[in-house]
Order: structure tokens, then sequence, then C-alpha cells
């Protein structure tokens, strides 16, 4: 292995064995800050708590102002890989690859410093806290890490893609997440009488299928959306019906207007459905993530430059890459014009073959230096303006 690789993979290995979720990551850090330092950025911490962002002018001029990202956090999952790097923080794990990004961040970052004399403008390298649902971007814009930014680019290591490959398409790409928790009140009672009764439960079980109307029935088909139920909560004995029952869920989207349209709906229906037996409701809403939306000149760039790396037929472009999954990247797309993409890290035959956030995740590791390659060059070929020029060098 090269000095770099082995650098990349002792990085990634190392953040593996001491995860930290979400404005707990002071460990990952203080080695991300005292990497940057030594590299020659100019180091801001303590922005959303735990994060940070590192600057460097390029010494070749004047230019625009890129912002690169990678998260932090790792998640609340008991691991259940084999390998002699796992976690070890009890019930805590990088089940999505985060501790991958850091290290490709890290190794990007000091490619970009040993090579600054060669380009223009400024980068900014964020390094991100809580991304797994708890806000971290949007605090960090709130904080003002995209003062001057002209344009910003990240990844995902993804195991849906073979190692090595690369994913990425032009509008939307990953899609918004909400959650929503009903609350049905009706009346309890004894099993044996429902007639003196109005049952949560039953009320509830309505509600979860008629939302499922909403994307059969009052959706365009051509637009994607997903609301989905994941915990029905209610009773405690056999033979008394329940007073109360909770529901609580998700909801995806990839088009800005159905993220307006869609919380209204699902209360009409809720609204509908306790009219109908007489019961009460609340309802909370709470949108977490907008949709992750890419640029399509910065995603040119992106796609050229993979291709020029792992080849065309290696690059997937097609719109069955995009996913329902969620990712705050979207909060900083909503105001600069980037791009974010996916490099495959999926090898069935060294386990790397489970899914996000699953307590058996892993990533194959021939798909670091790949990534570290196609964000380095592409970040170089926006500086030197290949995506406002369209010529992607």
């Amino acid at each position: 292995m090269t000095s770099e690789l082995e650098t990349l993979i002792r990085t990634r290995r190392d953040l593996h064995r001491h995860p930290e979720i979400g404005f707990q990551e002071h460990r990952t850090a203080g080695i991300a800050a005292e990497r940057l330092r030594t590299a020659g950025y100019e180091v801001r911490t303590g922005i959303a708590e735990t994060g940070l962002v590192g600057t460097l002018h390029g010494g070749a001029g004047d230019g625009p102002t890129l912002l690169l990202r990678a998260d932090m956090d790792a998640l609340p999952i008991q691991e259940e890989c084999t390998h002699d790097f796992v976690s070890t923080v009890g019930g805590t794990m990088h089940a999505c690859g985060h501790d991958a990004h850091v290290a490709i961040g890290l190794a990007v970052a000091e490619r970009l410093a040993a090579g600054r004399g060669g380009w223009r403008g400024t980068v900014k390298y964020v390094f991100q806290p809580a991304e797994e649902g708890l806000g971290g971007a949007l605090r960090m814009v709130e904080e003002g890490v995209l003062e001057g930014v002209d344009a910003a680019m990240g990844l995902h290591v993804w195991t849906t893609l073979p190692s090595g490959t690369v994913g990425v398409v032009a509008g939307p790409f990953m899609a918004s997440a909400a959650e929503f928790r009903i609350t049905v009140r009706g009346k309890g009672g004894h099993g044996a009488s429902p007639h003196e009764t109005v049952d949560a439960v039953l009320v509830a079980c309505q509600i979860v299928v008629a939302l499922q109307s909403i994307v059969a029935r009052n959706i365009h088909p051509l637009h994607p959306a997903v609301v989905t139920v994941g915990a029905f909560h209610a009773g405690n004995a056999f033979n008394v019906i329940a007073e109360t029952a909770t529901l609580k869920g998700t909801v995806r989207a990839f088009d800005p207007e159905l993220c307006e349209e869609l919380p209204r709906r699902i209360e009409q229906v809720v609204q509908g459905v306790c009219a109908a037996f007489g019961a009460e409701y609340e309802l909370y809403y709470h949108r977490n993530t907008p949709p992750t939306v890419n640029d399509p000149r910065m995603t040119e760039l992106v796609r050229r430059t993979a291709a020029e790396i792992v080849g065309e037929e290696r690059v997937h472009s097609d719109p069955g890459v995009r996913t329902m999954g969620a990712e705050d990247f979207g909060e900083f797309l909503l105001r600069v014009p980037g791009c974010y993409f996916f490099v495959g890290c999926r090898n069935e035959e060294t386990g790397a073959a489970y899914p996000h956030h699953n307590p058996r995740f892993d990533i194959c590791e021939n798909s670091l230096p790949v990534a570290v390659d196609v964000l380095e060059r592409a970040a170089l070929a926006y500086l030197a303006g290949g995506a406002l020029t369209g010529d992607g060098r």
C-alpha cells in the first residue's frame, strides 16, 4: 500500500474504533483540527458545538470559494461486525460510513494543501457534527459557514453501488425527511362493551390504512413520495379497549412543493378519520431535512471527473441511483449550487454488503482512494472554472 492509502485506512479504522454520536464528536473533531492545522489551514472550532472549518487560500491568485464537507457522527447502534477494529464504545458504531468520510476529507484537504501553489481561490473544509437527524448542517449554516461560499461539494460512501464506482445525478438526488407523531384519543372501556367506547386502536388502524391513499391516489405518479408508519403503540391489556393510540412515521419526497403539501394532506386524513369515529387527535410534524438537489453544471463537472478516473462504464448517472434516503447536505445546496455524489463501497467477498444503519455495516476500503481522487480533482476543476465554462477542467 502507498503511504497515503495506509494513512487513509489507519485513520478510518481508528475513528471506527472510537465512534461519537451527534454533537459529541470531540475526539474526532480534535483529530481533524490537528491535521488541518498541520497542513496549513486556518482552523475555526466550536461551530455548532463540535464542528470545525478549515480555510485555505490557493497560491495562484483570487478565485471562487468552494465548501467541501465531511460529516463526523456515529449512530446509537451496537456493532455486530467481527473485524479487528470494532467499536470500543458500547451501543455506538459508525454504521453509515462517516468514519470513512472524515478519513477521505482529511486526505483531500492535505492534497489540496500540498498543491496550493497551483490553484486559485479558497477552500473551506467543513467537518460537520450531527448529520444523523440532529440538524448539524443547518446549525453550521446558521453560524456562518456559508459566508462567502460560491459552491459546495460532498460525497457519501454507498453500499448499494459496487466498490469503486461513482453515482451522481443532476437535480433531486436524495429525498427530504420529516417525522410525524399522531396521538389518537378515544374513550376506553371493557373489551366486552365496545359500544360504550371510542376504540383508539380501531381509529388508529383506519388512519394507517387511509394514509396510504395519499401516495397511491393524491400524488402524481411521476413525483416520488413515501409516507411510512413505523411505530404503533396502544393498550396494555388483552380485554381492555385502549383510550389512546400513538402512531409514528416518516415522510419523504424529492419535490419541494410536495414537502409543503404532504403535512397538510396527512392532517386532513387524520382529522377526517377521527371525526368519523368521534375521536380526537394531536399531530406533531417536524421537517428534518430538505431534499438534496444537485446543480446541473456542478453535477456534470463531477460526472466527467469521475469518468476520467474510473471510466465511463463505472459512473452511474441514471435516475435509479437516487434514493428516498435523506441527507442534511441539502441545507447547503438550498443556498449555494453544488453536487453531492456517491462512491460505491459494496464488496460481498469482504462482507461489505449490509445496508447503512445495519449493525453489520462495513465498507470495502478499496473505495477510499477512489473517493479521494474524485473529490480532489473535481474540487480543482471547479476552482479552475470548470463548472462555469463547462469544459470540466
